[in-house]
């Protein structure tokens, strides 16, 4: 059957077919998985302008052509090869103002873009609070100035985080009270010089562990006001994780939350965490994240618009009753680990939780500091390059810079995600599945090891024997 015979309210990839989408964060980890996703699974799609700017010396289209070698485009490679020309690089920098886009790309963005997912976001939780309002707030701000003249937009998706607003206990799919002024955020970041800024940045974050937070709270109070006349939806993934089976499972490309922890305790390098080990930590696997997205569009561009209406929120989070605790995740890192050891560990996994500040800071000088000393002392004699104390004051860091969102504990309001899963065409189902009820974990958290084995650290899992005989040792 012809797929424009299709009625698209009943087939996710007829909605698609002929749209033009725009994507901010392309080259970040949740944006290299949407674009894999669409181009293999509604391969109809007219194309996606991707903004991009130069990095490390390398032009636009060699960063491009670098990322779709990756691994995870094989698949893609393999069922719709042509499809990698819908791939249109836009230049720009979302920390430039108005995107830093020249007038002909914007005249062309709002010719032919239908779709807008802003997706781009500085993640560094030590941001300076000027970067991170004018990357975060100010630069989705310029997003819905750009959808505002684009001609025939049928949805703008902003990508936020569930922990936006994290003085409640319980956070619910609602717009909550602006914390600040957008506007007035802007024009300080944009007038203030940076150190003077950095003076006022406890009193401006209140209540908020970083920046990153604040200004992503921000972002979404623009969102909520543009709604009025655009057609926006909020998604609000929790902590994003290794893909739980598409394209590959266990799919991950960067180090940052969980994934850090897991290399260090893996790697004998985090001995002691300052934590409360009854927390339970909300993960989402990075496919249920991209499949919400393609849903959420398929719902905004099916429902007519109407001035005045309310922005549409969902929170993209693991069921509350599915949740571990850090000490039962950890537990099965461990058994896991004990059969899929990683390469060169310098310490047999196992880990000591403390909500104890005192204790914290003495076993940490204890079991990081002073190892790694005398480690890097070994080093230094035998000729390499000392950098154990390097890594371990990452680690500590790192340790505080996760300190509230591993002390505390939430709960997330999941209605939407639930009728979005019923609205789900039947023929759609599996291949755009947000259902996490039936996840076995302990085989995700296997995958996990795994994946971070292959895709971060190289390591050939034929040479399993050699790693554990190593960990033995």
């Amino acid at each position: 059957m012809d797929n424009n015979s299709i009625d698209p309210a009943k087939s996710i990839p007829t909605f698609y077919a002929g749209q033009s989408i725009f994507l901010t964060g392309a080259t970040g980890f949740l944006g290299k998985v949407f674009i894999e996703k669409i181009l293999r699974t509604c391969p109809d799609i007219r194309e996606i302008f991707i903004l991009m700017r130069p990095k490390k010396g390398l032009g636009l289209n060699e960063r491009l052509e670098k990322m779709l070698n990756l691994p995870l485009y094989d698949k893609l490679r393999e069922e719709q090869p042509k499809n990698f020309k819908k791939l249109i690089v836009v230049s720009g920098d979302t920390s430039q103002e108005n995107l830093g886009l020249s007038a002909v790309d914007r005249q062309m963005l709002t010719e032919r873009v239908t779709i807008i997912i802003h997706n781009a976001a500085s993640v560094k939780f030590n941001d300076s609070l000027k970067y991170a309002i004018l990357t975060n707030t100010r630069s989705t701000r310029d997003i819905c100035i750009l959808a505002e003249s684009t001609k025939n937009l049928i949805a703008l998706v902003y990508i936020s985080t569930a922990y936006a607003h994290l003085d409640n206990p319980f956070l619910e799919e609602k717009v909550y009270p602006p914390i600040a002024d957008w506007r007035e955020m802007i024009k300080v970041a944009e007038s203030l010089d940076e150190h003077i800024l950095n003076v006022f940045t406890a009193k401006c974050l209140d209540n908020f562990p970083n920046t990153y937070i604040f200004s992503k709270n921000l972002a979404e109070s623009v969102i909520q006001e543009y709604s009025s006349s655009l057609p926006c939806a909020i998604v609000r993934p929790s902590i994003v994780t290794s893909s739980l089976k598409d394209p590959i499972p266990g799919w991950i490309d960067n180090f940052n939350g969980p994934i850090g922890l897991m290399y260090l305790v893996g790697k004998g390098l985090l001995r002691v965490i300052y934590a409360n080990k009854h927390s339970s930590q909300n993960y989402i696997p990075v496919d249920t994240v991209i499949n919400t997205i393609i849903l959420v569009i398929w719902k905004l561009g099916l429902t007519t618009f109407i001035p005045e209406s309310t922005c549409f929120i969902i929170n993209c989070t693991f069921p509350d009753e599915k949740c571990i605790s850090f000490e039962e995740c950890c537990s099965n890192e461990f058994k896991i680990m004990k059969k899929i050891p990683f390469e060169r560990i310098l310490w047999t996994p196992g880990t000591l939780y403390t909500e104890s500040v005192t204790m914290y800071y003495v076993l940490a000088i204890l079991w990081h500091i002073l190892p790694a000393k005398i480690i890097d002392l070994i080093l230094k004699f035998l000729g390499y390059q000392p950098m154990i104390l390097e890594v371990q004051r990452k680690v500590y860091v790192t340790g505080r810079a996760l300190q509230h969102f591993v002390c505390n504990k939430w709960k997330f309001d999941n209605t939407n995600s639930q009728d979005l899963m019923s609205l789900t065409p039947s023929d759609n189902q599996e291949m755009f599945s947000i259902d996490l009820s039936d996840v076995d974990m302990i085989k995700y958290i296997r995958n996990v090891v795994i994946g971070i084995k292959i895709y971060l650290f190289h390591e050939d899992m034929n040479r399993l024997n050699a790693a554990k005989a190593h960990r033995k040792k």
